[in-house]
């Protein structure tokens, strides 16, 4: 798979889990790996990258198994950048379907 599109892909799965509710890297990792062949490696510089842009929020809590673990929040800003992001897209699907369907 071309790697710009997964990444693309990634980043508003990623979006889309944390608004769900709030995660942790692992969490996060695990939830995509469920359904897209990836690396954890992948995720936290993405992570990085969408607190540093200002689409999620960082806080701690305290683990019932181990050391504090580093959660991830959508901010407001986020949301909208999900909305709008899931909207591109279902164009682009849409699309691709549409030209795909002309082929047959």
């Amino acid at each position: 798979m071309n790697t710009q599109l997964k990444k693309g892909v990634l980043e508003l799965c990623v979006l889309a889990i944390i608004n769900r509710k709030d995660s942790y890297g692992y969490e996060i990792v695990d939830s995509l790996t469920e359904f897209i062949k990836m690396s954890e490696g992948t995720i936290y510089p993405m992570l990085r990258r969408l607190s540093k842009d200002g689409y999620v929020a960082t806080y701690y809590k305290e683990s019932q198994t181990g050391p504090q673990r580093k959660y991830y929040k959508i901010t407001e800003t986020g949301k909208e950048y999900l909305k709008k992001s899931y909207e591109d897209w279902n164009e682009l699907v849409n699309g691709v379907k549409m030209i795909l369907e002309e082929e047959k």
